[in-house]
């Protein structure tokens, strides 16, 4: 899943890097270039971050690095929600269902996404 978001952010014209930040630091969109945090274990963890970075491309509008306003909490919940609809489309929902996956921790496993998702 890390690689398919990585080209379609090539796609859409957006640089990707990966770099080490500070742990608190997952991921950082601004100006078509996405940092990705490199001190992550997995690829899982990654797409995730990454989806999210996406989502502040297709849904977000200015700075909203500081959570300070009710506005910019909304913002950065609206780029969570769409990554969660990117990783979790209803179809794979219904796949894992028929391939009788018992708890969200398969799932999480089963979809190849990190389990933060579900927390």
């Amino acid at each position: 899943m890390y690689e398919a978001l990585l080209t379609e952010a090539s796609f859409l014209g957006i640089d990707t890097y990966e770099k080490y930040m500070p742990l608190r630091l997952k991921g950082l969109y601004s100006k078509n270039v996405i940092l990705i945090n490199k001190n992550m274990d997995t690829s899982c963890e990654k797409a995730c971050v990454l989806a999210e970075e996406l989502g502040h491309y297709y849904t977000s509008s200015g700075d909203i690095l500081g959570q300070d306003t009710i506005e910019k909490r909304r913002q950065e919940k609206i780029a969570r929600t769409w990554a969660y609809e990117k990783l979790v489309p209803l179809s794979k929902i219904v796949q894992a269902h028929k391939e009788t996956i018992r708890n969200r921790y398969e799932l999480a496993q089963y979809l190849e996404i990190y389990r933060r998702i579900f927390r």
